[in-house]
C-alpha cells in the first residue's frame, strides 16, 4: 500500500529529556467514570441491534456528563444528601423495519447501575446516582453512510475526516504511574485496605532520573475510626505502593498520597469518589486509549468512548496505531521505539488512510528492518474491518 511511510524518529527520546510528565484518572475519578458509562453503553447498543437487526446499526454516544452530587463524609459513616447526576448522551438508530427499544431511559438506567455496582464497591447506583438518557437520531446524512457499506457488505467507510496515535514501549515513568493507580485499584490491596476508594489520580513528574509520583486518593470514610487512624493507613498504603512500585522499576521513586492533608482537614468521602461533590466529569477529558495523559508524547484529543466502533476513526484508528506501535517494537528486535499515525478522509474505506505514517528509533539500518514494519502495519490494516470485535469483547480500553 503506497500510503504507507516507514520514516525514522529524529527528535530526542522522551525519557532522555531533562523533564517529563505523565498522569492517569484511576477507574473512580468522574472523568474516567463519564468514559466507561459512555463506552459500556455503545456496547450494550451493539448488542441490542445484533439481536435485533442482525447488524449493529449507526450510533456515536459519546458525550456523558457528570454533575456531582452532594455529601458529609464523617469517620466512621457519613451519607449522600444529593445524588449525582449523570447524562448520557448522544446519536443513536433506535427504530427500525418496525421494531423499536421502546425505553430508551430504563435501558440507559441499567447500563449504568450494572457498571457502578461492578466497579465502585461503595456508590449505591439506585441510592446515590441519577441518570438521564438524552438519545436522538443521527444526522441522515452520516446514517446514510453508515449504511452505504453496510449494505453491501463492504468495508466501513471513515465517518470523519481524524487521525489516531499510538507509541511504545512505555518507559519509566509511564510505567510507574500506569501501574500506581492499578496497584491501587486492584481487589488484592483493597481486600487488605477497605478505605481505598476508587478515586485516585496519579501525576508523574521526572527531574533527570527522579520520579516523583503524587496521588490523590478518596479514603472511604466508614472505614475509618478517626484522624489518627486516616494517618496510620495513609502510611501504611504509601509504604507497600512504593514498595511495589520500586520493586517494579528497579530504581527509586519518591511517593506522595494527598498532599493537602493537614489536621482538621483530610480527604475523606462516602462513596470513595470526588464525584460525590468534589468533582464533576466528562467524556473525552481524561486517559486516552493507552490509559494516560502523556504532554510530553503525541496524542489525539478524541474521545474514544462511546463512539461506533464500525467507522468512528476517532475510536478504531488511535486503537489499532497503538497497536502497529506495540506491534513494532516486541516482533522487530532492533527497534527501540515506536510511534504510528494514521488520518482518514470521510466517506473512504477505513484501511485506507490517506497516510500511515510508523516513525522508528533503532541502532540499525532503518532500511534492514522497513519491510518488517511495513508488513505489520499492512496487516493490521487488513485487519481493522473486525476490530470492533475487540470493543465488544471489551479487549481495547478507551480510558
Amino acid at each position: 500500500m503506497k500510503n504507507i511511510v516507514i520514516t525514522p524518529i529524529t527528535f530526542e527520546p522522551v525519557y532522555a529529556q531533562q523533564v517529563e510528565i505523565v498522569e492517569r484518572k484511576g477507574t473512580g475519578h468522574p472523568d474516567t467514570i463519564c468514559d466507561y458509562l459512555a463506552e459500556e453503553l455503545s456496547v450494550a447498543l451493539c448488542k441490542w441491534y445484533q439481536e435485533n437487526f442482525g447488524a449493529i446499526m449507526h450510533h456515536n454516544v459519546d458525550k456523558a456528563l457528570l454533575v456531582g452530587g452532594r455529601a458529609e463524609p464523617v469517620f466512621g459513616g457519613g451519607e449522600v444528601i444529593e445524588p449525582i447526576e449523570i447524562y448520557l448522551v448522544g446519536r443513536a438508530i433506535l427504530e427500525k423495519d418496525g421494531k423499536e427499544l421502546e425505553n430508551v431511559q430504563e435501558f440507559v438506567q441499567n447500563v449504568v447501575e450494572k457498571w457502578i455496582s461492578e466497579n465502585l464497591r461503595n456508590l449505591d447506583p439506585k441510592k446515590h446516582i441519577k441518570v438521564y438518557a438524552k438519545l436522538k437520531p443521527g444526522s441522515k446524512d452520516l446514517v446514510e453512510l453508515f449504511e452505504r457499506f453496510q449494505k453491501k457488505g463492504e468495508v466501513p467507510l471513515a465517518n470523519d475526516t481524524s487521525f489516531g496515535v499510538g507509541f511504545a514501549p512505555f518507559d519509566d515513568l509511564e510505567r510507574a504511574v500506569y501501574q500506581t493507580e492499578r496497584f491501587l485499584n486492584s481487589s488484592e490491596i483493597k481486600e487488605e485496605h477497605p478505605e481505598i476508594g476508587e478515586d485516585i489520580k496519579v501525576m508523574g513528574v521526572r527531574f533527570g532520573e527522579k520520579i516523583r509520583l503524587t496521588v490523590a486518593l478518596a479514603f472511604v470514610s466508614k472505614y475509618i475510626k478517626n484522624e489518627d487512624e486516616y494517618f496510620a493507613k495513609k502510611e501504611e498504603i504509601l509504604r507497600k505502593t512504593k514498595n511495589y512500585i520500586q520493586e517494579l522499576l528497579g530504581r527509586e521513586v519518591e511517593l506522595f498520597i494527598n498532599t493537602a492533608d493537614t489536621k482538621g482537614s483530610v480527604y475523606i468521602t462516602v462513596t470513595g469518589t470526588s464525584a460525590e461533590q468534589g468533582d464533576d466529569g466528562q467524556v473525552g477529558r481524561g486517559n486516552r486509549v493507552n490509559g494516560l495523559i502523556t504532554p510530553y508524547r503525541p496524542m489525539s484529543l478524541e474521545a474514544a468512548a462511546g463512539k461506533n466502533p464500525i467507522s468512528h476513526i476517532g475510536k478504531i484508528y488511535n486503537t489499532v496505531a497503538k497497536k502497529i506501535s506495540e506491534r513494532v517494537v516486541e516482533e522487530i528486535e532492533e527497534v527501540e521505539e515506536a510511534y504510528c499515525y494514521i488520518v482518514s478522509q470521510i466517506g473512504k474505506p477505513i484501511n485506507e488512510p490517506q497516510v500511515l505514517d510508523v516513525k522508528i528509533r533503532t541502532k540499525k539500518n532503518l532500511s534492514a528492518i522497513q519491510e518488517l514494519a511495513r508488513k505489520i502495519a499492512e496487516e493490521e490494516l487488513e485487519r481493522m474491518p473486525d476490530v470492533w470485535k475487540g470493543f465488544l469483547e471489551r479487549r481495547y480500553s478507551v480510558a
